[in-house]
């Protein structure tokens, strides 16, 4: 059995390097855009470059940031999700990184209708709406979560032993 828990952190931790990988990708497409935004006149061209720009580095953020929790909480901690404590903790942490890089891309969608496509700009109301639900949902589950886990106050001290680790 611990020769497959041992494998299922090499898993993890490939693909937490396809993240970080996929990440710098995007992180250079990010920069290519920026700089075709130097490259023409400071119009509203430029304006959709540094918006697109926004949004692909939205993406390499959340790359990075999924890529930075595998690492720590499956192959650094070997944390499994078991209790309300590491739950709570570790669905926090996905997000937080996705609710973030969702309110930047209805941004950035939400300029990009408003200047260039005017029919998008439901599907950018939708996006933002959807964003709210996801906060509000997170809002209920860590409310919930939080009176299951005065139930277990040993599991806060445990996971808090486990951030140790990263120290």
């Amino acid at each position: 059995m611990k020769s497959l828990l041992r494998a299922l952190s090499a898993v993890h931790a490939l693909t937490a390097v396809l993240f970080a990988l996929a990440a710098l990708v995007l992180l250079g497409i990010a920069c290519r855009l920026g700089f075709m935004a130097l490259g023409v006149d400071l119009d509203r061209t430029a304006a959709q470059h540094i918006i697109e720009a926004m949004g692909v580095l939205a993406a390499a953020v959340v790359a990075l940031q999924i890529a930075q929790t595998i690492l720590e909480e499956e192959v650094v901690r070997d944390a499994h999700v078991s209790g309300p404590t590491r739950v709570r903790r570790f669905l926090s942490r996905f997000l937080v990184v996705i609710v973030v890089a969702l309110a930047i891309e209805s941004l950035v969608a939400t300029f990009r209708s408003a200047h260039a496509d005017e029919a998008g700009l439901l599907r950018a109301a939708a996006l933002v709406a959807s964003v709210g639900l996801l906060l509000v949902g997170w809002g209920v589950f860590i409310r919930m979560n939080r009176a299951a886990e005065e139930l277990e106050p040993e599991a806060m001290e445990d996971a808090k032993s486990e951030d140790r680790k990263l120290a």
